[in-house]
């Protein structure tokens, strides 16, 4: 008998400390775990000169890399910015107005906002779309007009008969990473086009019968999916100014880049 109540006995003790144990560990993991203040309503995500998303590896393949802000583009939406409507009093020029009138043409579902001035950078009549007739833009992009049209144009006339001929299906929505953000070129030090709004990055296309189609380069036996992009690449090539993707290099490895730089001559670099 008195060995059966040691053996209780000791059950008991053991079932206390393990419970001690597993309280301190997970305090330790809570404070491992959030560097962002949650009344604050600060998200524990590193948007400074260097991101935390990618790492800061050293050697020329990845040089530059921290002077991208952000070089991720998915790291535009760690602090989301508060769009603000345009004022009732806001004149717009004919130029813009002629051309929302083309992004209703287009089918453009778009709202406008006030002026955006972040020093350098910044929006004099920017417009917000969230949708291309059909085609969700998710996130909602923020854009200049124009980079609005362009984009809708060839997404209308270009990607949608693209994915039809290849796939038999219509495209659903188009997941972008980074439209209007106040960044240089990494290495440059030049003022990206995001920071004018005349650039969007495409992360992935989801088609209408449920196929995501990453941008991503495509592995090597992928043969329906490489040309498809490489089918988006060129005809980018005939709307926008700059198209960049994979393989361009590392920055570029997980999506497209389009903008409308004006260069001299009429020069595009599709690559």
């Amino acid at each position: 008998m008195a060995g059966i109540i040691r053996a209780a006995f000791v059950a008991v003790r053991q079932t206390r400390r393990a419970r001690m144990i597993a309280g301190g560990l997970a305090i330790a993991a809570i404070s491992a775990c959030t560097t962002g203040s949650v009344l604050s309503l600060e998200p524990a995500v590193d948007v400074g000169s260097q991101t935390s998303a990618v790492p800061n590896y050293a050697g020329p393949k990845y040089a530059g890399m921290q002077s991208l802000v952000p070089s991720n583009p998915y790291m535009t939406a760690a602090y989301p910015r508060i769009d603000e409507p345009m004022a009732p009093t806001e004149q717009m020029p004919a130029s813009e107005v002629d051309c929302r009138n083309e992004l209703k043409r287009l089918g453009v579902v778009y709202t406008d906002l006030a002026p955006i001035r972040e020093g350098q950078c910044g929006i004099d009549y920017p417009v917000k779309i969230s949708a291309i007739g059909s085609i969700g833009m998710k996130p909602a992009a923020t854009l200049t007009c124009d980079m609005a049209a362009t984009f809708a144009g060839w997404a209308k006339n270009e990607l949608v008969p693209s994915a039809r001929w290849r796939y038999f299906s219509g495209v659903k929505t188009i997941r972008q990473g980074s439209s209007y953000s106040c960044r240089r070129i990494a290495g440059e030090g030049v003022l990206s086009e995001h920071g004018k709004g005349n650039a969007l990055d495409v992360m992935s296309i989801e088609l209408g019968n449920g196929k995501d189609i990453d941008v991503r380069k495509p592995g090597l036996f992928a043969f329906r999916t490489r040309g498809f992009l490489n089918t988006v690449r060129a005809d980018g090539c005939q709307y926008f100014t700059t198209v960049l993707g994979p393989g361009y290099n590392y920055d570029h490895r997980n999506h497209f880049h389009f903008d409308i730089k004006n260069r001299k001559n009429g020069y595009r670099a599709c690559r």
